[in-house]
């Protein structure tokens, strides 16, 4: 699940500006990590999304929504901050490893397919056995590319099924470990009785296809009781957690009650 905060009213330049100034913005942002726990359905933490908060130094105390942030610097910039964050995981590797826990990061494609020019990248990866990718969009793999040389990071997941190109014609092209649904399709099919039905079987189909669906979004008790009940392997959201700082990840609950 990406954090998406509301920014306030920012001098942020246009998207699409490709100029010296609007560069020099984005490459002036700060960053910040927090990690929102997923937990599987039956209440033991499963894994830690890891999240960026962006900010910059003229506005420090508002949030610029990552998405944003993202799109707008580029693919180089994109790789730095991957580092950034394995360099920070590592400093939990014990956690993880005694844990069990997997951590997930985000990426999009094309930093997924720069990542394999990047030798020093797969030398900080190759012994994280529990490191996930995540991509925030389907990749469609150029004609050069294939599945194994997608996939030389470890299994990957999906973020946001039923979003954008993350759809049904995304799991025939790779298999992906985990699907992540995204909230707003949840909250449209549990509306109605013909809704929840149609949910049920949407996660039916799609546990063919992967190890397990994870639910984005879960806000209330009752949605967390509907997940459960669900044929869905795991879920977050606000109800299990709120995004917390990196530095309290000793404390996270292993086992929701």
């Amino acid at each position: 699940m990406k954090l998406t905060p509301v920014i306030p009213q920012l001098s942020i330049p246009e998207p699409g500006l490709a100029n010296l100034q609007a560069q020099h913005y984005w490459l002036e942002c700060e960053r910040a990590y927090t990690y929102q726990p997923i937990y599987t359905t039956e209440g033991r933490l499963m894994a830690i999304e890891v999240l960026t908060v962006v900010t910059h130094p003229n506005h420090p105390s508002q949030r610029i929504a990552p998405d944003r942030y993202f799109s707008e610097v580029p693919v180089s910039q994109r790789i730095a901050v991957l580092k950034e964050q394995l360099h920070m995981l590592m400093l939990k590797q014990e956690f993880f490893a005694h844990n069990q826990i997997l951590a997930s990061v985000n990426v999009d494609g094309p930093t997924l397919m720069a990542m394999q020019q990047d030798q020093a990248l797969k030398n900080m990866i190759e012994p994280l056995g529990w490191l996930r990718f995540e991509l925030v969009e389907h990749t469609r793999l150029p004609q050069e590319s294939s599945y194994a040389s997608i996939c030389e990071f470890g299994p990957l997941w999906l973020d946001d099924f039923g979003t954008g190109m993350a759809n049904f014609s995304s799991l025939s092209e790779v298999r992906y470990d985990y699907i992540k649904v995204a909230r707003d399709l949840f909250i449209m099919l549990r509306k109605t009785p013909e809704g929840r039905n149609l949910f049920t079987m949407l996660l039916q189909l799609m546990n063919r296809y992967c190890r397990g669906v994870i639910v984005e979004g879960v806000e209330t008790q009752e949605e967390w009781q509907d997940v459960q009940e669900s044929p869905a392997f795991a879920a977050q959201g606000y109800f299990l957690s709120r995004p917390v700082p990196m530095k309290t990840l000793d404390d996270v609950v292993i086992a929701f009650s």
